[in-house]
């Protein structure tokens, strides 16, 4: 079942239909369920714990937005519910609860505004007095709207897809207004079991406005034993206004087979720009990164820091592209671990089109080091336990 999201009488109504209760014992005997005239329905006196816990014995999780007590009526059975304590339930099952956890560190509904999307779909939605989140009637997407001045707020809009074969292009617009100091957290799931590729490409563009700050945060994961590709190919551009600062921490965790990761920046006078990226790939997966940035204002500057492990076959190509254009300082580094018959391409372009420009690159590739193998292995790991811890510290 597709995590989707609920008002009660969306789940009554399910249940109803049997989706839920077939012929177990345990559902028929639970007292959120009663048996008339030969038919399940679900108990008039049932609460919404009750209700829950239904769903839990059924291996379903529930998240509930619990906001005020609401009397819902359901009228194709003519029951009423009396004990109603949330307007919005998202139901998902082990395999969506995971991914979630995975791309955005949920385990719950988070507190503030959120968009969590589901199979093409919104599966639920939550706005605030200053983060306004608003479907685009153009295009599949939405705006985030963020006013000025807002501070120590969150926004989180995770993406899930658990469908082979679905393949999807959405369009995520932030408008972050000045002086505003914001957390976004984004990512990307895909769990395939099947024959079909499933792919996920989101274009997000954000308009920094003067004086603010945002800390913007991207996982990609990938799993399942179908066949079928896991694809993803995100695109994000980035204009900062005068004195703006935007990091961005860009991670691929496992498991997606191809992805081109697009980075476009645009900074005016004294903004700032910090990225770090992690990316692993394994198999005979390919990820290529491109970054560029256009420093065109007074005393702007970029920070881009890459840093790859490429395992088994797969194949990384990074490229960035820094353009000068006023006084302004900009640094890119490219740091890979290749191992077994990998391969790594590092490609530095950097333009000065002005004398005052300031442009450094950087790049290693190379195995790991058999003394950092060795000291770990005299503290009593195997070598392969030796390998990851030193891969999970490189990739943090």
């Amino acid at each position: 079942m597709d995590m989707t999201s609920y008002c009660f009488g969306t789940i009554i109504e399910n249940i109803m239909q049997g989706e839920f209760v077939q012929s177990s014992l345990t559902k028929l005997q639970h007292p959120a369920l009663i048996k008339v005239n030969a038919q399940i329905r679900v108990n008039p006196r049932a609460t919404f714990s009750q209700l829950e816990d239904l769903l839990h014995i059924m291996g379903y999780s529930t998240w509930a937005n619990i906001q005020y007590t609401q009397k819902i009526k359901n009228t194709r059975s003519k029951y009423l519910i009396t004990t109603i304590k949330a307007t919005e339930v998202i139901i998902m099952d082990p395999i969506q609860k995971k991914i979630l956890h995975e791309v955005a560190d949920l385990d719950s509904l988070p507190v503030g505004a959120y968009n969590i999307r589901a199979n093409g779909k919104s599966a639920a939605r939550n706005s605030t007095a200053n983060i306004d989140i608003i479907t685009k009637e153009d295009k599949s997407g939405i705006d985030i709207i963020i006013k000025p001045n807002t501070v120590n707020e969150s926004v989180h809009i995770p993406v899930i897809i658990s469908e082979t074969g679905l393949t999807e292009l959405v369009y995520n617009d932030f408008y972050i207004g000045e002086n505003s100091d914001v957390v976004i957290i984004a990512g990307c799931g895909i769990h395939n079991c099947g024959n079909g590729d499933s792919a996920h490409d989101g274009i997000h563009t954000f308009y920094v406005g003067k004086n603010a700050k945002v800390k913007y945060v991207e996982k990609h994961y990938g799993e399942g034993e179908g066949r079928g590709k896991r694809l993803m190919n995100p695109t994000t551009v980035i204009h900062l206004e005068d004195g703006a600062k935007m990091t961005m921490q860009a991670s691929q965790i496992a498991g997606i087979d191809d992805t081109l990761r697009n980075t476009k920046a645009y900074l005016a006078n004294n903004a700032k720009l910090e990225i770090n990226e992690s990316v692993m790939t394994t198999g005979v997966q390919n990820a290529v990164s491109e970054f560029s940035a256009d420093l065109n204002g007074e005393n702007c500057s970029c920070n881009i820091v890459s840093r790859t492990v490429a395992r088994d076959n797969s194949t990384q190509h990074f490229t960035s592209r820094l353009n000068g254009n006023n006084v302004c300082s900009g640094h890119t580094e490219c740091d890979s671990i290749i191992m077994d018959k990998a391969s790594v391409l590092a490609t530095p372009e950097l333009q000065a089109n002005s004398t005052e420009a300031s442009l450094i690159h950087e790049a290693a590739i190379g195995k790991i080091a058999g003394e950092q193998l060795i000291k770990l292995m005299t503290l009593g790991l195997t070598e392969a336990q030796a390998e990851e811890q030193i891969i999970s510290g490189f990739l943090k």
